[in-house]
């Protein structure tokens, strides 16, 4: 039975949360998910990629839940136990002593939105916690020079959040979390086909959509795809041709709140930074950065060239996880508390 506490990084995002193991890399990367019981919401029935198949599909007595939305724990019950099913599956259950556990959290968190999280992975089984801003990770994960004397800047658009900042001397200059990613791209595609259309159809659908057609700048050509729903008005199902043309104008306002997070940390940038920016670029990362054109809208739109991390997706964990094989780097991370 392995006696020393185990090292683990979480990125607890509002779509997948990924868990990282010192010396061993990207154990788990499942969906943010939960299904419980309708009329004993405390029984948890299914977690991660197990309540995933369950999207969309649960009968009368069984409900999806959505623990962290927009960054944020929004069921703290479920939460804890979705968290409690994260470790013991990354680490089993034969260690004397609890793991330390460094978590990922939006830029800017309020103060009682970290204790929650500090708490849930608390209750959780962890003995030690370091909470650790996602934009701060994400421009470790990607490699930029955090450490150093140069001013960086790193857009993490995520599943439920955009977490924009200036990272410079191995600390963030200037910071904005919005509560803008992959799921309000989701849900602007719902809503366009619920305005036009009269259809409702389903996230993973919508998501579909947005990986298939999503553009952030007018399309140079035309395509289409059918997209099937239920029919708002007679119940029942349908299809339609749904373009690229249509797809643009539906994720346009979040795109456009995304570039709006960005000028405003450029806005308050120290000029001296500021010049380190206009030189090496922003860097994109964060799943839903993949959306298309959505480096040219920016590049575009700021004057200032802008990169997309090779591994968008990974870059925050892989930041927690560079933390964790990096002792001198993590003992000078100040533990979190729910005290006070």
């Amino acid at each position: 039975m392995p006696i020393a506490a185990p090292y683990i990084a979480i990125d607890l995002g509002s779509v997948n949360t990924l868990v990282y193991i010192k010396d061993k890399g990207i154990v788990i990367r499942e969906p943010t998910l939960a299904v419980v019981d309708s009329s004993r919401r405390e029984r948890v029935l299914y977690v991660g990629e197990e309540a995933g198949y369950h999207l969309g599909r649960t009968r009368d007595s069984a409900e999806v839940v959505h623990p962290i939305v927009n960054g944020t724990i929004a069921d703290f019950d479920t939460a804890k136990v979705m968290i409690r099913y994260f470790i013991r599956k990354a680490i089993g259950t034969n260690y004397l002593i609890k793991p330390k556990v460094l978590v990922s959290v939006p830029s800017g968190l309020p103060a009682l939105s970290k204790r929650a999280v500090v708490e849930a992975v608390q209750v959780a089984g962890a003995k030690k916690i370091y909470l650790v801003e996602k934009a701060l990770a994400a421009a470790i994960g990607s490699g930029l020079p955090v450490y150093e004397p140069i001013g960086s800047m790193v857009v993490d658009v995520g599943g439920g959040t955009t977490d924009t900042a200036i990272v410079s001397m191995g600390g963030m200059v200037v910071s904005q979390s919005v509560d803008v990613g992959g799921q309000r791209m989701d849900e602007s595609i719902v809503s366009y086909l619920k305005t036009y259309s009269s259809m409702l159809i389903g996230d993973r659908t919508a998501e579909q959509v947005k990986i298939d057609l999503a553009s952030a700048i007018p399309p140079a050509e035309n395509r289409y795809v059918h997209v099937r729903g239920r029919d708002l008005l007679s119940a029942h199902a349908m299809d339609v041709e749904f373009s690229t043309a249509q797809a643009y104008e539906a994720v346009r306002e979040p795109c456009t709140a995304v570039l709006a997070s960005i000028k405003w940390v450029l806005e308050r940038t120290p000029p001296e930074l500021a010049a380190d920016i206009m030189r090496n670029g922003i860097h994109l990362t964060g799943g839903a950065s993949q959306i298309a054109n959505l480096d040219r809208f920016i590049a575009t739109s700021t004057g200032i060239p802008v990169l997309l991390a090779r591994e968008p997706a990974d870059c925050t964990i892989l930041g927690l996880g560079y933390l964790l094989d990096n002792q001198d780097l993590l003992d000078s991370l100040p533990p979190a508390s729910i005290k006070g």
